[in-house]
């Protein structure tokens, strides 16, 4: 009997792994298709060449930057705090791609589908700031620190602002599993009726992830390479790593929210025999366009622009537009019988 339990046991183990593998894989293969796709759009609407030597059409450019950072020295500040500064990128990284846990491709293929997806998703991106402080702080000096001080500062205040945009949707669907809201967009995607908060949304986005024109704490005129100056090889890569795992977790966030998920955009055939997972990638590919078009036409703020514009403009904006949503949905009787 206790044989049969340990096997039970260690076959539960053996296909959680599995799962796990399943997803993070993907997401790590995708980055670097990722990296290459952004510097191609950049390319294409500045009109310059873009990767195009390393392999067809440049593809292996961000494998042969990959090995470069693999086989580079790490060199630690003898100033630093070395346990802190070794720590910084493990744990930006790490949870970066743990917050994968509980995005759904459809409605079976989701690795954990708990009921708080929405506030798991949160309580991770919270996290991931600490990584940041840690590696600006720990690299003992005033360049790396000012970077990581402005990302903290940037990342809460933004981090306000989705919240409320978030509670917009949460008032129509009465759920925070993630599955519920992209099935609540069967009829109708939310983009459609909450379409300001879905631009603040992906505004928030860009300010959140640190993205052009947002990214005062990596600029490179002011702050060198802000709170990564000191990083190099593997432990810069893994900075890098989080920061497009979290741009494309940004993307399939907003996928969910107000695209409609893993759902077809019209339900006939043929486009409904498309699997759900295309689908979803398809909607992170087209939102990750949007980001990295921003990246090539947009000129960065100053640090007062984008704090002004989290405070005074979204913040005030969003609270508005969750009154609103709450007042048409009481006034005509199509509030969630159940609110979360």
């Amino acid at each position: 009997m206790e044989q049969t339990a340990k096997m039970e046991y260690l076959n539960i183990i053996s296909s959680e792994i599995y799962k796990i593998a399943f997803i993070l894989v993907p997401v790590l293969v995708s980055v670097a298709l990722f990296v290459w796709l952004d510097r191609r759009i950049w390319a294409a609407v500045q009109k310059r060449r873009g990767p195009n030597v390393v392999g067809p059409f440049g593809l292996l450019q961000t494998l042969a930057d990959a090995l470069k950072y693999i086989f580079k020295e790490i060199i630690i500040p003898a100033s630093s705090n070395k346990i802190i500064f070794i720590l910084a990128p493990i744990i930006t990284m790490t949870l970066a791609l743990v917050a994968w846990a509980v995005i759904p491709f459809s409605d079976e293929f989701v690795l954990a589908d708990i009921n708080v997806g929405i506030l798991y998703i949160f309580a991770i991106s919270s996290l991931g700031v600490y990584g940041i402080i840690m590696g600006g702080w720990a690299s003992n000096s005033k360049y790396p620190f000012l970077g990581a001080i402005r990302s903290a500062a940037q990342m809460v205040s933004y981090e306000v602002s989705i919240g409320i945009i978030i509670i917009n949707v949460l008032l129509c669907v009465g759920s925070l599993n993630l599955n519920d809201i992209v099935n609540a967009q069967q009829d109708l995607w939310y983009v459609i009726p909450l379409f300001p908060m879905f631009v603040v949304f992906f505004i928030s986005a860009l300010a959140e992830t640190n993205r052009p024109p947002f990214d005062l704490p990596e600029a490179e005129a002011e702050l060198v390479a802000g709170y990564q100056t000191e990083y190099s090889g593997m432990m810069y890569a893994m900075f890098w790593l989080g920061e497009y795992a979290n741009i494309l977790l940004m993307c399939a966030l907003g996928s969910v929210l107000f695209l409609g998920g893993w759902l077809p955009p019209i339900d006939i055939y043929p486009i409904n025999i498309v699997p759900a997972p295309i689908w979803m990638i398809l909607k992170i590919l087209f939102l990750f366009f949007l980001f990295a078009l921003v990246k090539a036409i947009v000129p960065r703020y100053r640090y007062d622009q984008l704090m002004r514009l989290g405070w005074k403009i979204f913040l005030p904006f969003s609270l508005l537009y969750v009154v609103l949503t709450a007042s048409f949905l009481f006034y005509f009787d199509k509030l969630p019988t159940r609110l979360f």
